[in-house]
């Protein structure tokens, strides 16, 4: 697989960083008391801090801090025990106070990395740059008055973690393999819900490309993109769209950009703004955050077994492939699910049902894990009836699908419809030699050396035993049969 973009003057290489807004789970928001519940009420959960009224003093939420800890550690960073507040000055309607509360210099959480799973079986690490906590603006809403715009101040004030990528990506594929690895974390952590289409995850992309192994090119920042299939397609049009700028001679602007979902393009939003033009200084309504090392090692004690170290453990434990303990995973619900239904039983068989079946079912309903019609146990006994040659793997599918319909475990449907295999030599025989005499023409045929008609006969038993008849032993007893003398 080429990292290569071919232009018509040659390869090019797309480089990409990621700058994810990820907000905190979190009762309250980062400076004040107010509520962080989604969908309320337009401006029913701002504080008086959050409104930008003079005189309100800002007071650190330890919570917020402590989720920004965990999440720093769930990526392998630096924890810097002391850390500043800083104001970010910029005028935006739905940003009361006139500047930002963020962290430039002095973040709370440094260096660190992710190691992503790519889809032809590479893996890379990505390299964080940092991890800094900051307050949200408030949200402008164009489409509620023909000339007017609506400002809602719920979200001015919550907190927010931005963590930022080093340039290490070389794809669109790669870009969204690190998101879906970034959420995953964040999510196993309980640090953000990483719901982008409630805006509680949102990401800026850093493009820029340059001829393989040269200088880096002029990057472009294509800002808050709330999915991440609209972060593939950003990527792929605005590569391409600066490398044919390029080819053509000319040059690209360092801008601020904007995807248009609907027609597939990134557009101009304004030049882009470095660190002077936001005149980031100290808050001198904040003092410096100066963090206890047993209070950052109580905090590490307590995190959960995330998705790279669990995965080691499925395959090791389970025996099954590295793709599907991968997708098994990538999401703590179904990683749980997967475990209560695999314990004590055929690890990979359950795998198998979970990802093929389960997860179809699911797909179908539009539903996730943990609105399964059909819970762990009950695929669990649906797995041991297979395994234990109750039914076939056929008739499996059918019971399942009943199952999904019904809610009713399987080992009911199999009884209630008399679906169990024939496991009789005698009866599975007899339907054999029923298909040879209805068939005697392609026995012939078989005999001759067409051999490809076996299906056609393991086919016609089957139908002829209404799909129970065992299929190991079906094999075998066919096999000897038309061995036989013609």
């Amino acid at each position: 697989m080429s990292d290569y973009i071919e232009g018509y003057k040659g390869p090019w290489e797309v480089v990409l960083g990621l700058e994810v807004h990820a907000q905190v789970i979190s009762k309250s928001k980062l400076f004040s008391a107010a509520a962080t519940d989604f969908g309320a009420e337009p401006n029913s959960q701002v504080s008086f801090v959050d409104a930008g009224f003079p005189g309100m003093l800002p007071v650190i939420n330890e919570f917020c801090v402590e989720q920004a800890v965990k999440t720093g550690l769930g990526l392998h960073a630096q924890i810097n025990l002391r850390s500043v507040f800083d104001r970010k000055n910029y005028f935006y309607a739905d940003l009361p106070a006139g500047y930002q509360i963020s962290q430039y210099l002095r973040p709370v959480v440094g260096k660190g990395r992710i190691v992503i799973d790519l889809p032809d079986g590479r893996s890379r690490d990505v390299g964080i740059t940092r991890l800094h906590l900051e307050q949200d603006a408030g949200k402008s809403l164009h489409d509620q008055h023909p000339t007017r715009t609506y400002v809602d101040l719920n979200r001015s004030g919550v907190a927010l973690m931005e963590i930022v990528s080093e340039p290490d990506m070389r794809s669109a594929e790669e870009a969204a393999a690190y998101l879906r690895k970034l959420r995953s974390i964040l999510r196993y952590l309980g640090t953000c819900d990483g719901n982008m289409d409630e805006g509680s995850m949102r990401c800026d992309v850093n493009v820029s490309v340059r001829r393989p192994g040269g200088e880096l090119g002029t990057r472009c920042e294509i800002k808050n993109v709330n999915s991440i299939r609209f972060v593939h397609q950003a990527i792929e049009y605005e590569a391409r769209r600066q490398i044919e700028i390029l080819e053509g001679g000319g040059a690209i602007s360092q801008e601020t950009r904007l995807f248009d979902s609907g027609r597939g393009i990134t557009r101009t939003m304004r030049s882009k703004e470095e660190a002077h033009d936001y005149r980031y200084f100290p808050d001198p309504d904040l003092l410096p955050l100066d963090l206890d090392p047993a209070w950052v090692e109580r905090i590490k004690a307590t995190l959960p077994e995330l998705p790279d170290p669990k995965k080691v453990r499925f395959i090791k434990d389970y025996g099954i492939s590295a793709y599907d303990a991968g997708v098994l995973v990538a999401d703590r619900e179904t990683a749980a699910f997967y475990e209560e239904v695999a314990r004590g039983r055929d690890a990979k068989l359950a795998a198998n049902w979970l990802i093929s079946e389960l997860f179809g079912a699911l797909n179908k309903a539009d539903r996730d894990i943990s609105r399964s019609p059909v819970t762990a146990g009950d695929l669990g006994g649906l797995v041991d009836l297979i395994a234990d040659g109750t039914i076939s793997g056929r008739i499996a599918k059918d019971v399942f699908a009943e199952m999904v319909a019904s809610g009713r475990p399987a080992s009911e449907i199999v009884e209630r419809k008399g679906l169990r295999q024939v496991t009789d030599t005698g009866a599975i025989a007899g339907a054999i030699d029923q298909v040879i005499a209805q068939h005697a023409d392609k026995v012939a045929e078989y005999r001759a050396g067409k051999e490809k008609l076996f299906g056609f006969f393991i086919g016609q038993t089957m139908k002829a035993t209404a799909g129970k008849a065992n299929p190991a032993l079906l094999n075998d007893l066919l096999k000897k049969k038309l061995s036989g003398p013609s």
